[in-house]
């Protein structure tokens, strides 16, 4: 299970310029590699991402969930 706590946590981290950590944890590797190249989308991405990181992790635990209740675990 993600924790949104921790998504705050990582999301931090952008105010010392590396960003994007906290949407690799969210599952979304391809904008987390996105946001670490354009340090958070010149820092709007990372301002926005302040109010998506909730919606973010209940999403990601969400397929985690479903996934596991389909018989993929991995």
């Amino acid at each position: 299970m993600r924790s949104t706590p921790v998504a705050y946590l990582f999301w931090c981290f952008g105010l010392i310029g590396i960003c994007g950590i906290h949407r690799f944890y969210a599952g979304r590797y391809w904008t987390g590699a996105l946001w670490l190249l354009t340090v958070g989308l010149l820092g709007i991405g990372q301002i926005i991402d302040l109010f998506l990181i909730p919606g973010m992790v209940r999403e990601a635990n969400l397929e985690r969930r479903v996934d596991y209740l389909e018989g993929r675990h991995g």
